[in-house]
């Protein structure tokens, strides 16, 4: 079996929050796409890919309806599959292929694309789909990001950051900022951002509630974590561990550098976090909030 790749491309940002009110099913105005097209997708190659583009373009390829809602509802990274509960099973493996264009130009907002599109996308998913969806708040396992030593010492992989990414940002108007063109064969850091691979997540000019969220999107977290570092400021990490099942890694898309091996015997991500970062995720409990699938239909091709 292979990884699946998956891309999000956009503007992107770590840090998700549910941008729906509980008990609603679609927001007041109900904007929506100027042209759409949902198809299933059968070529399973396992490529998936979510794109926000410029001049309100939206494309998702291979993706299945919750990673849909999961976009839809988050703001503005997508949530992950713990904050979505209920459906059929069908939304979690049925796969789909989606070209959208909205009106206009909307303009990114200050975390990422622009707020309309995400509106415009529930609207859509309403319409082809016939989702509904509430939210709700549960008391459910999490883990707290805590400094592994009492000393507070951080790990020897976690260092004030290089670069002032949110400086840069604001003299971009937002934009993301510029970065040293890809060495070949090289999965690098980015001076602000965020890569993931199997086995590799490499983060630049981030802050322990962003590295907080990028944790619990791992398939071997998979819950909210907290950030109780009381670290302030934006870090650099290389972090690298051995994943559960080792497995070769899906390709990369055309031009991308090559992913990072997986050394088979490294440690766990747990004891990465702690030996590389200096710091612990310790299991505990608290309120989380959660989209509940109500209703959803398989769409009619178009």
């Amino acid at each position: 079996m292979r990884h699946r790749l998956v891309v999000i491309v956009g503007i992107a940002v770590i840090g998700a929050s549910l941008a729906v009110t509980a008990g609603t099913q679609q927001p007041a105005d109900n904007p929506s796409f100027e042209a759409a097209s949902v198809k299933p997708n059968k070529s399973g190659d396992g490529r998936i890919a979510l794109f926000f583009q410029p001049g309100g373009r939206f494309m998702a390829t291979g993706v299945t309806l919750k990673m849909l809602i999961g976009a839809a509802y988050g703001t503005a990274a997508p949530l992950p599959d713990y904050q979505l509960i209920g459906g059929p099973d069908w939304i979690g493996s049925d796969r789909f292929d989606i070209i959208a264009k909205a009106e206009g130009d909307p303009q990114p907002g200050p975390q990422g694309p622009p707020p309309i599109m995400f509106l415009m996308l529930r609207t859509l998913l309403a319409d082809r789909f016939k989702l509904a969806v509430h939210t709700e708040s549960r008391e459910l396992p999490i883990y707290a990001l805590v400094m592994a030593k009492a000393d507070g010492k951080r790990g020897p992989q976690l260092n004030p950051a290089a670069v002032d990414c949110a400086a840069l940002r604001g003299a971009r108007g937002n934009a993301p900022p510029p970065g040293p063109p890809p060495v070949p064969g090289n999965f690098e850091r980015p001076p602000c951002g965020i890569r993931i691979a199997p086995g590799t997540m490499l983060g630049g000019g981030m802050t322990m509630a962003q590295l907080s969220n990028a944790l619990a999107r791992l398939p071997v977290v998979n819950r909210t974590v907290d950030n109780r570092t009381a670290l302030a400021g934006a870090f650099d990490f290389d972090l690298k561990w051995t994943p559960p099942q080792v497995q070769s890694a899906a390709s990369p898309p055309p031009g991308a550098p090559p992913l990072p091996p997986i050394d088979p015997d490294g440690p766990s991500l747990f004891t990465a976090v702690q030996e590389q970062l200096g710091l612990k995720l310790e299991s505990t409990k608290g309120p989380v909030d959660v989209v509940m699938i109500d209703r959803a239909e398989r769409p009619t091709e178009d």
